[in-house]
């Protein structure tokens, strides 16, 4: 790739980056684990939203478990979430060949 095709298109670049940052409060997914006992929403931001948790899993006797499920909702939203960022990226970086 040539370094100046890159600076040619800078602008274009740093405004489909804006259009993006924008767009990220407005895009979100929610992750699930235990068999969506526990459901996590995040925003785009990666900020929680959102917290579902069925009663049969709200046990006092295993906080452990019920930690450990909001701990994978939430992996289970932030793959999610990164997986929407490449693609609404992936157009913008196919111009730049990277």
């Amino acid at each position: 790739m040539n370094p100046f095709d890159l600076l040619k298109n800078a602008g274009a670049i740093k405004e489909q980056l804006e259009n993006v940052q924008g767009q990220l409060e407005s895009i979100s997914a929610t992750g699930s684990s235990g068999g969506r006992m526990v459901e996590v929403t995040l925003n785009g931001k990666f900020e929680m939203t959102d917290i579902h948790l069925d009663p049969i899993c709200v046990d006092n006797r295993d906080v452990k478990m019920l930690e450990d499920l909001i701990k994978a909702a939430q992996h289970d939203a932030i793959t999610k979430i990164q997986d929407k960022i490449k693609e609404m990226s992936g157009p913008m970086l196919s111009k730049l060949n990277i």
